[in-house]
């Protein structure tokens, strides 16, 4: 009997990214919805005849159940909510303006603002977080009691700036 010849072995050559492809049939064309007769999605571009779906402008809104009334307003209310009224503080902590206010003797809304502690226009709250070494005079909104107590025994002032409305 005759022996078979083994296959020649073929060097593999890298793969890269910029070789890579999908199979064949492995992605489909994207539909084109009212490109004329010939694409098959054309006059009505597969929205139907008649109808409120068909329209331009369709769309109703969230939480709308067919005209029946909502969940929402099914659903009893009880208890009260304070959240439309409640005040939300920007918090900065000591260990923050000790770090930030090593040559500065007072400590601003501004310079808080400047150095990027806070931002925008709400309340500042200091909190007592970290160790307050040297003086300081600090200007904010409110003040933990903490915070309060670790700037008066370190020499400093802490001062509440009334708030605007």
């Amino acid at each position: 009997m005759a022996k078979k010849k083994a296959p020649k072995k073929t060097a593999i050559e890298p793969v890269s990214l910029s070789q890579l492809k999908p199979m064949l049939g492995a992605r489909r064309r994207r539909i084109r919805l009212g490109f004329g007769e010939g694409s098959g999605h054309g006059q009505t571009a597969t929205r139907g005849q008649k109808g409120q779906r068909s329209r331009s402008g369709d769309g109703k809104l969230v939480g709308f159940e067919g005209g029946q009334t909502p969940l929402l307003r099914r659903v009893p209310k009880r208890g009260f909510t304070n959240g439309a009224f409640k005040t939300v503080y920007q918090v900065v902590s000591l260990e923050s303006i000790e770090r930030v206010f090593k040559n500065q003797k007072d400590v601003t809304l501004d310079a808080l603002k400047i150095h990027g502690l806070i931002c925008g226009g709400a309340p500042v709250k200091v909190l007592g977080d970290g160790e307050l070494t040297r003086p300081l005079a600090i200007a904010a909104h409110a003040f933990s009691a903490s915070a309060k107590a670790k700037i008066e025994k370190a020499g400093g002032k802490p001062t509440v700036v009334a708030r605007e409305r």
